[in-house]
């Protein structure tokens, strides 16, 4: 399954790098606040509140509401970057016009079998902390590609990786993007999430044993668009589909809870100042 991921992790990287030499960079983003002495601020600071509606945990049939804040911190007079709504939580220790790379981190959502009746006595998982690292490129000024690998701790202890791609459009003060999506776990984290124990099918007596295999999880598509009310706030509307294929969709918990087809909608508020260490 790493073998998997790093192939589409270097695909990805090749698709890519034979464009850069031809386009400009970015536009180099404008100071938010202006420093009344003068002096460059040496930090740009995004914080950011997000409410989601999406699925209970991966592979639930029930939707809720849930919320959570979100940080970002990069160097003022860089070139601007865009970020999707679904990009993992990280910062670029290396950033260039087209190119950069950084530690990424998620929180994955615990699954307790008792909120489904159709899967009860199914173990149930624990949150989860996926840290690893992400790789954006910008092909073109329109385009971004962006990989994530991460490992998770506390709920699961398997390899997961994302893969997206996003056409971007800036309009004034909005911010349009949409693209594909593409996830996949090696078969650690598979087997947590869609495989059936013995035990399990004996306590639930309606679902078989069932192994999942690592690979592709989900394939997709996601959108976004933002709203720069003034230079420090911000707003974000989004949604994303994800289908689950594969090991993942073949499990009998997605068949038992026709579940499938996984929808995600989603409203964000964003605060950004400069700040001097």
């Amino acid at each position: 399954m790493i073998r998997v991921l790093a192939v589409s992790f270097a695909a990805l990287a090749a698709a890519a790098a034979p464009a850069f030499a031809a386009d400009a960079p970015l536009d180099v983003e404008t100071t938010v606040v202006a420093p009344s002495d003068g002096v460059q601020p040496d930090w740009r600071v995004t914080l950011k509140a997000t409410g989601v509606v999406g699925p209970e945990f991966e592979g639930a049939r029930d939707y809720s509401v849930t919320g959570y804040p979100g940080l970002s911190i990069r160097r003022p007079g860089q070139p601007w970057k865009f970020g999707a709504p679904d990009d993992g939580f990280g910062f670029a220790l290396f950033d260039s016009a087209m190119f950069q790379i950084g530690p990424v981190a998620r929180i994955k959502s615990k699954r307790d079998s008792s909120d489904e009746r159709r899967i009860r006595g199914v173990h149930d998982v624990d949150w989860a902390v996926e840290p690893g690292v992400f790789v954006e490129f910008y092909p073109t000024t329109n385009t971004r590609i962006r990989g994530e690998l991460r490992h998770g701790v506390g709920g699961h202890d398997g390899f997961v990786g994302d893969i997206a791609a996003d056409w971007i459009e800036r309009f004034g003060a909005f911010t349009v993007s949409a693209g594909p999506r593409l996830s996949l776990g090696d078969s650690d984290f598979m087997n947590e999430y869609f495989g059936v124990t013995t035990r399990d099918a004996l306590r639930n007596g309606r679902l078989s044993r069932y192994k999942a295999d690592g690979g592709i999880k989900s394939v997709g598509a996601a959108a976004a668009v933002t709203y720069d009310w003034t230079p420090n706030w911000s707003t974000t509307a989004f949604g994303a589909y994800n289908r689950l294929v594969g090991d993942a969709a073949d499990s009998p918990i997605v068949r038992r809870l026709k579940s499938k087809d996984q929808f995600t909608v989603g409203l964000g508020v964003a605060y950004t100042f400069d700040f001097n260490w």
